[in-house]
């Protein structure tokens, strides 16, 4: 007996050892060194409120008045004199940066604001002003005016490993200074419509009111801003995206300095490249971005490049995926010479490159909703079309018409920023020159009709099938 127990002893021990080795980590010091760098964000936004068609406006000794006034309740202070404007409230997260007021949020978290309120966790309150702000990246830079305020160190998010502890402190729901902790299950994803940045995946929960707080490492050091979820129920449910910290500072450089990011284009429409698709084209790997278009008298045009190329070399950077040339490209400067190593019949090519600029994608502000008309009809098909300005005809290089707002047909997979330059229908293709001609020529389509949309979306061209509904929507 006592031989047997002294084997187990032997046997337990090492383990006893090891798993003492592997208790979970102390987040308390990081907590509560950190804590006052992230800041709450709250933001107020004026609205205009519709009218009611379950609300009509009734003189007093109408029978139906009293029933209206005691039993539907109308918007506050409408008097019964018809929609009012109204404010609607949002809440996000932020950290500061600088000891003199700059913070660091999301810019969906301020899109559109009348009024940013930024609170400390020493429940000061001020009043910001947005610097600059990057509808591509969610990167937005604002300033309160404060001084000797706790800033945050940067990490690099480079030396994150897959499987490492991380740290998220802001406020959900509302809920300020809440710290929640997880891992790295990821690094460089791609998501889509996200092409500027390589997301840190994390299991770390974040909800809503989180948007614009940071992730911080074990070392106390910010390594990315969290930004998005995936979610089938609005909620969390272990995938969580962070914007990686050294993709925020080059941006809000840029934003402090200029007010706008400057990025580089190059006019060029990519897809994967599969493992048939290399074989057919005799690479020994799947590599590079495949050329199935080129912008006329675009920058790459001008330099040479084909469709079917497929571009493995951008300004010395390997490409080792489609979605990696976007970023690069991105990151170079407008007006600059870019050597390209393509794959081209077999052979390698180098050309030069006069790297053009990306049009500026900008975030609503005040005075650009105050410029649009209060309310617009949608088509047939479900969503509202508008003119391009005579500057975004000149920046995209482009005629057609712009989707402005998608109502109903939501199977569809047309989006708000979409430009519609041509529809094909029963074998006849026409160009799209106004919303006047555009709808008209929805309007001489059958009830139900499926119709294919060239729609110019970023950088990419596609086409994009929609189906008509039995009535118009109401």
């Amino acid at each position: 007996m006592a031989r047997v127990l002294l084997v187990w002893l032997l046997l337990w021990l090492p383990f006893a050892s090891h798993a003492q080795g592997r208790e979970l980590p102390d987040f308390t010091d990081l907590a509560e060194k950190q804590g006052p760098t992230v800041v709450n964000i709250s933001t107020t936004q004026t609205r205009e409120r519709r009218a009611s068609p379950q609300v009509p406006n009734l003189e007093e000794d109408d029978p139906l008045y009293d029933f209206f006034r005691r039993f539907v309740p109308r918007p506050p202070g409408s008097g019964g004199q018809g929609p009012r404007d109204y404010e609607s409230r949002s809440l996000g997260s932020g950290f500061i940066i600088s000891a003199d007021g700059y913070v660091l949020t999301n810019a969906h978290v301020v899109d559109a604001a009348d009024e940013i309120t930024v609170s400390l966790t020493d429940k000061r309150e001020f009043k910001a002003r947005v610097i600059g702000a990057d509808k591509r990246t969610d990167l937005a830079l604002i300033k309160i005016d404060a001084a000797g305020l706790p800033a945050v160190r940067m990490g690099d998010p480079n030396r994150l490993k897959v499987g490492e502890w991380v740290v998220a402190i802001g406020s959900p729901f509302g809920f300020s200074s809440t710290v929640t902790a997880g891992i790295v299950s990821a690094k460089g994803r791609s998501l889509p419509q996200e092409n500027f940045v390589p997301f840190i995946q994390t299991d770390v929960a974040i909800n809503p009111g989180n948007s614009g707080g940071p992730l911080f490492n074990m070392r106390g050091e910010v390594v990315g801003i969290n930004s998005q979820i995936y979610s089938r129920t609005g909620g969390f449910m272990g995938l969580s995206f962070a914007i990686p910290i050294d993709v925020a500072m080059e941006v809000q450089g840029q934003l402090r300095q200029f007010g706008r990011v400057s990025r580089g284009r190059i006019g060029v429409v990519i897809q994967e490249v599969s493992k048939e698709l290399a074989e057919s084209f005799g690479l020994q790997k799947p590599q590079g971005a495949l050329v199935n278009a080129v912008e006329k008298g675009g920058p790459a045009e001008k330099a040479g490049i084909e469709a079917g190329d497929i571009i493995i070399k951008f300004d010395g950077k390997l490409v080792p995926s489609s979605n990696e040339l976007p970023r690069i490209v991105g990151g170079t400067k407008p007006g600059s010479k870019a050597s390209i190593e393509l794959w081209r019949k077999g052979a390698t090519r180098e050309l030069t490159v006069t790297v053009g600029e990306l049009p500026e994608d900008r975030v609503a502000s005040r005075s650009d909703r105050r410029g649009k008309p209060p309310e617009v009809a949608a088509n047939r098909f479900g969503f509202v079309v508008v003119d391009l300005t005579a500057e975004q005809k000149r920046d995209l290089k482009i005629g057609g018409v712009m989707v402005d707002e998608v109502r109903s047909n939501r199977r569809a997979d047309v989006r708000t920023g979409d430009v519609i330059t041509a529809i094909t229908s029963r074998g006849q293709t026409t160009d799209v020159r106004s919303t006047e001609q555009f709808n008209k020529l929805l309007a001489q389509l059958d009830s139900g009709a499926t119709l294919t949309l060239h729609v110019r979306r970023g950088e990419s061209n596609l086409f994009v099938t929609v189906k008509g509904e039995a009535a118009p929507p109401g």
